[in-house]
């Protein structure tokens, strides 16, 4: 089995502390996001093929990895996009993600990191060419740290919407969704730099975005753990959505508990709740959201 430290929200920014003492237990209790009872994951070393964490700050777990890579082998996918604070008000700087990935390659090798620029939002302030310009900066400062970088065009479901539009009012940020065209466009030259900086481009559940430079993201990647753990993980293709290449996991995250306050986010619904749900959490509780 492979968990899922967790696409719906950032433990290792967040909640380290909850992940150490449950895998030191062996076990959580995750809710049901779609409501009934909730379940137990099992953490222990016989039961997990491999970690996959998802982070925009790994800095509160760095000093923990070793204890996790003690269970099963791991790998990071790292979201640097370096917006305005007006679309992410509580990431850290750009060049301290940078830092950490490098500290990370360091210390587990190549393999471990993965680079995501993602999810791709086009406001006034930035256009293509503005995208073009961040993307190149950050690939300079990554090349030789990682070896792929994940990318995708944000889609504006309901609560993404209405938060972009909460962001326009507050902080005169006016977002558009440009036409299929244009993203494509964008997210082909991009993948030019990536490639032209060591790095394998490829594109997250969005097929009718595919472009001839990119490949298809596998985000949940049982190959890569396998390389990072230097022994075989068995898992089969189980994507949630069109395009999707996940391979099967268990996510023991929680949503409505990442108070990083980007708004394009598609796991937070309301930053206020998310806030008050990260203060109320209990790091010695089973489950991450009480």
């Amino acid at each position: 089995m492979i968990v899922s430290a967790s696409y719906r929200t950032d433990i290792p920014a967040f909640y380290a502390a909850w992940f150490l003492r449950r895998l030191a237990a062996g076990a959580c209790r995750v809710a049901n996001p779609y409501g009934g009872a909730g379940y137990t994951v099992s953490l222990r070393p016989a039961d997990v093929d491999g970690f996959v964490l998802w982070t925009r700050n790994l800095r509160p777990l760095l000093s923990g990895l070793d204890a996790v890579r003690q269970v099963a082998p791991f790998v990071v996918q790292f979201t640097v996009t370096g917006y305005p604070r007006a679309l992410e008000s509580s990431v850290i700087a750009a060049d301290e993600a940078v830092a950490q990935l490098r500290e990370v390659r360091r210390r587990f090798g190549p393999r471990v990191a993965v680079w995501r620029y993602d999810p791709i939002v086009f406001t006034n302030e930035l256009d293509g060419a503005a995208h073009r310009a961040r993307f190149a900066e950050l690939a300079r400062a990554l090349a030789g740290t990682v070896d792929e970088v994940v990318l995708s065009v944000v889609h504006p479901y309901k609560k993404t919407r209405r938060n972009l539009d909460r962001a326009t009012a507050h902080h005169r940020v006016a977002w558009r969704d440009p036409p299929a065209e244009e993203k494509r466009e964008l997210l082909g030259d991009l993948a030019l730099l990536a490639r032209d900086h060591g790095m394998t481009p490829t594109l997250c559940s969005q097929p009718e975005l595919a472009a001839p430079e990119l490949g298809e993201a596998r985000c949940i990647d049982a190959t890569r753990l396998a390389d990072v753990g230097q022994r075989p993980v068995a898992a089969r293709e189980n994507g949630n959505r069109p395009g999707c290449r996940c391979a099967l996991s268990r996510d023991i995250g929680a949503y409505d508990t990442c108070p990083h306050g980007c708004v394009y986010c598609y796991a937070v619904s309301d930053r206020d709740r998310a806030a008050a749900n990260f203060r109320r959490h209990d790091p010695a509780a089973e489950m991450l959201r009480l």
